[in-house]
């Protein structure tokens, strides 16, 4: 049954992109104009909603039709600076551009990225009124975030493309737009509404995907630049320079992205250890993965005289993450460090973790004891938490473990009570020091404490769990240590109910309270 397309600008409007893959589905035209006469996908375009527009896409919207003002959907999506957007609108097959609209949305996307995109906006408006931006950081994709510039009103922005009601942002390049460039470059088109022009700052990740979907092999000098150039590891362009680099395997790319280990700057090693870390972590593949390579680079790394204590402490934490036989002599190396962040990450490089790990030797041992009393509550929290997982019930690991479940620091307290509650110690002056952290401010201490206390079978189990109070917010409904103290009050009411009704039911050789005779057999009437 065709359904009418005035419900789908309807559903693009409140962002419902179910409903839109079902009236999709249905019939609904997908490529329905709004009041503006612009299909809806530039609708979902200008409000950043990528899950929207790739439902509208895969339904059927073409993102390349040329609209009144030059513009397409997708050189729209590639202005408009999401790296979400562009993607969603791009859609699977990249392939079906013609190599003149590629090299379009190559130098759009350069444009912008090489312009700061205040000063850009600026330039756009009407030199002749104020134009005043505003940003904010928000997310784009599941993982990562990007600045949004707003414009604001008032400003005159030449809008060649409908009604001034019209929002979002668009390219023009055709000779509707009398004040504009010429058709090798790019203007920008929108509202002079209250609610003012936007953009995101992600055009570097949108470059190099797109360069990436259309088979560019960018200079790895380039992509290091890109991803470092905002000098903030959770930005659109830092993770799609990482994720071009990490699909990159050959001896070549890994040469050149390596090199930057001796880079004078800082924010470029810490690209190379990150994409190291990716290296690592990712699921095996039947290329290049690396995995000696990087192990050997890393303890090269930690043991060549890395001058940044932030740098070096990722080296180490990344280093981790390997199998490689030096691990412990390179912890051992700087446990005595002088920046806590590089001593925070020996505890984990001198323990096994093999399970069940072997004893610890003496310097492992003389090391961990000496962090878990050091001046920085995260190194002894990190401290504690090896040696819970090493302990093998000698009475000195015991006192030690005691002595931070009782640390002055909330946190050194919070974090060592989480590894205690889950370990296989039944010391019992351990079990003491998590019966003391009920009364804890902090409710993931308290449940921890009530946890490994029923973990432990302890007669106080059922006095801690009512001393845990209510779940502070809706995500620990889906909590294990939650779930299992439920199943665990369910299985001890059950119990005590049946005992309940044991005691009230006569012996089958006396009457109850008004009966004639013999109470009935269990089960009997």
């Amino acid at each position: 049954m065709r359904t009418d397309g005035a419900e789908l600008v309807a559903a693009v409007r409140r962002g419902d992109a179910e409903a839109v893959a079902a009236l999709l589905e249905a019939g609904a035209p997908p490529d329905t104009p709004t009041e503006d006469g612009l299909p809806v996908l530039c609708l979902a375009i200008a409000a950043y909603d990528a899950a929207v527009a790739e439902a509208l896409v895969e339904g059927g919207a073409d993102p390349d039709r040329t609209l009144p003002d030059g513009t397409t959907p997708l050189t729209r999506a590639v202005a408009g600076g999401s790296p979400a957007m562009a993607a969603a609108v791009l859609g699977h097959d990249p392939r079906r551009l013609p190599d003149a609209e590629r090299a379009r949305l190559l130098a759009l996307a350069r444009e912008w990225y090489e312009r700061c995109a205040r000063d850009e906006l600026r330039d756009r408006a009407d030199a002749s009124r104020p134009a005043d931006t505003r940003g904010s950081r928000v997310m784009d994709g599941e993982y990562t975030h990007v600045w949004q510039v707003t414009l604001d009103a008032p400003t005159a922005l030449t809008d060649s493309t409908g009604p001034t009601g019209s929002t979002g942002l668009m390219d023009s390049t055709g000779p509707t737009d009398p004040t504009g460039p010429t058709a090798d470059s790019t203007a920008l088109t929108g509202s002079t509404g209250s609610a003012g022009l936007t953009v995101r700052e992600g055009h570097g990740a949108i470059l190099t995907d797109l360069e990436w979907a259309f088979r560019v092999l960018t200079p790895v000098e380039e992509l290091v630049a890109r991803a470092t150039r905002r000098r903030d590891s959770d930005h659109v362009d830092w993770a799609a320079a990482r994720w071009v680099l990490c699909e990159r395997r050959s001896r070549e790319t890994w040469a050149a992205v390596t090199a930057y280990r001796h880079s004078p700057d800082p924010e470029r090693r810490r690209f190379v250890l990150d994409l190291l870390h990716h290296l690592l972590v990712s699921p095996p593949t039947w290329r290049n993965s690396y995995e000696k390579e990087t192990a050997d680079l890393l303890v090269a790394w930690a043991t060549g005289g890395e001058d940044d204590p932030g740098v070096l402490a990722e080296v180490l934490l990344v280093l981790n993450e390997t199998e490689h036989p030096r691990l412990k002599a390179v912890g051992l190396r700087h446990a005595g460090h002088p920046d806590p962040r590089v001593r925070a990450q020996v505890p984990d490089l001198v323990r096994s973790w093999d399970t069940p790990p072997p004893p610890l030797d003496a310097d492992a041992r003389t090391v961990l004891a000496a962090l878990a009393a050091d001046e920085d509550g995260g190194v002894r929290a990190k401290a504690g938490r090896a040696l819970i997982v090493a302990h093998e019930g000698s009475p000195d690991f015991a006192d030690v473990i005691v002595g931070l479940l009782g640390d002055p620091v909330a946190d050194v307290r919070a974090s060592v009570a989480e590894r205690v509650a889950h370990s296989a110690d039944r010391t019992p002056a351990i079990a003491d020091a998590l019966a003391a952290l009920l009364d804890e401010d902090l409710f993931d201490t308290r449940l921890n404490a009530a946890f490994g206390l029923l973990l432990r079978d302890d007669p106080r189990t059922a006095d801690a769990i009512a001393r845990v109070g209510a779940p502070p917010h809706p995500v620990y409904v889906h909590d294990h240590r939650l779930s299992q103290i439920w199943r665990w009050e369910r299985d001890h009411r059950e119990e005590s109910e049946a005992a309940g009704r044991g005691r009230g039911r006569p012996r089958p050789t006396e009457k109850a309270d008004g009966a004639d005779g013999p109470t009935a057999a269990p089960g009997t009437r």
